[in-house]
């Protein structure tokens, strides 16, 4: 009668042990591809079995993991920190790494560098260009992948900028008790470069100035600055390197005073959890981008030479300021 139950029965309890045996022979031989097998006892044919569906099931795991690694979405993460206002040129880099990795490509923008630490530390995206300082803040959590070549080096700076109609400044001491704009409580150039500056004059950075306040954006900082809105701010050279080329009736408006030592250009970071094989692509697309035409053009509209491997020792001087105010 019909219980509406279902039973598994193993083929050597269903079958004969010569017909179990001839059953398990012809599984062997299909699985290694053999005409025939070798001698031996039952129990060793078995053995034989297992570690070949083992073998088999290796392979197609990878197989798939491969799969799985050429169709997922590419997650990007961006600030435009100093990527301001971008967008056309942002489009054409994303459709180009689209072609080259043959697999989709999301950016993943946000306002400020924490909101894209964020997306790092949860393994929201894979991948993000940010700046040097959190860089040293996330380097237990993400592989250095490339840095840009800038005028020949992979280095920027900080310009500590007034007004152009602004004379009488020379120095940021003379700045005390003045309205001061920075970038971003985690940009190297547009806000821990000037403190550290304070701190070796013997000031408080906290005290220091009557009133500071965050743009978010490198750009906004010049713009603040060239309306009147503050004083004087702290900016990444290359932005405003960059602006003076492309929008020079804004970079015009504004006096650099002085300009700091060098440090690693703002690194393009993986997440370590991004596999080996998945790395060496992306890190292959970028610094491979001189080596074409399409690439180039991208490379000329960033105003950078190419992208280079780098090396974490060129963030050495950025930690040393981050010691100074007890972090790293």
């Amino acid at each position: 009668m019909d219980t509406g139950k279902r039973s598994t029965v193993a083929v050597s309890d269903a079958l004969p042990h010569s017909a179990a045996d001839g059953v398990t022979d012809w599984l062997l031989r299909r699985a290694c591809g053999l005409r025939r097998l070798p001698n031996g006892d039952l129990r060793t044919r078995r053995r034989v079995l297992r570690a070949a569906v083992a073998a088999f099931g290796e392979l197609w795991l990878a197989g798939a993991g491969r799969a799985a690694v050429g169709s997922r979405t590419v997650r990007f993460g961006l600030t435009p920190a100093f990527l301001h206002d971008q967008h056309g040129l942002l489009a054409d880099w994303r459709e180009y790494l689209r072609d080259k990795l043959g697999r989709p490509v999301e950016f993943v923008l946000r306002d400020s560098y924490r909101e894209t630490m964020d997306l790092l530390r949860l393994t929201k995206i894979d991948f993000a260009w940010i700046c040097d300082y959190p860089y040293l803040h996330l380097k237990d959590e993400v592989r250095l992948m490339a840095v840009p070549l800038y005028r020949g080096r992979p280095y920027y700076r900080s310009y500590l900028i007034v007004a152009a109609r602004n004379l009488h400044v020379s120095s940021i001491a003379q700045l005390k008790g003045n309205i001061f704009a920075y970038a971003d409580p985690y940009s190297n150039t547009g806000y821990l470069a000037p403190r550290y500056a304070l701190h070796r004059l013997g000031e408080n950075p906290e005290r220091f100035f009557r009133k500071t306040f965050f743009t978010y954006s490198h750009r906004k900082v010049i713009e603040a600055v060239a309306s009147g809105l503050a004083v004087a701010g702290a900016v990444d050279s290359y932005v405003w390197d960059s602006l003076a080329v492309v929008a020079p009736e804004i970079t015009r408006q504004t006096r650099i005073v002085s300009i700091s030592e060098e440090f690693g250009f703002p690194p393009l970071v993986a997440h370590r959890s991004v596999g080996d094989e998945e790395f060496r692509q992306m890190q292959g697309v970028l610094l491979n981008m001189g080596r074409d035409p399409g690439g180039r053009s991208l490379l000329a509209r960033f105003h950078i030479d190419a992208f280079i491997p780098g090396k974490p020792a060129m963030y050495d001087g950025v930690a040393r300021m981050m010691l100074a105010f007890g972090e790293g």
